[in-house]
């Protein structure tokens, strides 16, 4: 999953720590590079927990979570607030960047 904001793509992540950070945003899960992290405010468009403000939220198996004070909400009852922006998007360029990349691992072409 590419960064929200600049749509730099994750690399294999190394031991330990991620420096990539999640968010919610249009109660989908969105992540946040580290260059974006230092650039801007990029807590500012991010869905906030409705009960403590934060920004720290999860989406998973279709529940957001906050992850400070541990609230979890289904879906239809939206957690976040401004939760029926946009979703979303696939970064553009992803499917060929995958064939390009088995081709690469495989040796060959991939089957269209």
């Amino acid at each position: 999953m590419p960064c929200y904001r600049c749509g730099a793509r994750q690399v294999d992540p190394a031991r330990g720590h991620s420096p990539w950070r999640r968010g919610v945003k249009g109660d989908e899960q969105v992540l946040v590079c580290p260059g974006c992290q230092a650039a801007t405010d990029w807590t500012s468009d991010l869905d906030k927990c409705r009960q403590c403000g934060s920004v720290h939220l999860v989406r998973r198996l279709g529940e957001v979570e906050c992850r400070d004070c541990g609230v979890t909400v289904p879906p239809d009852n939206s957690l976040a607030a401004g939760s029926m922006g946009p979703r979303a998007v696939r970064a553009p360029g992803l499917s060929e960047e995958v064939a390009l990349a088995l081709e690469r691992v495989l040796g060959r072409g991939v089957a269209r």
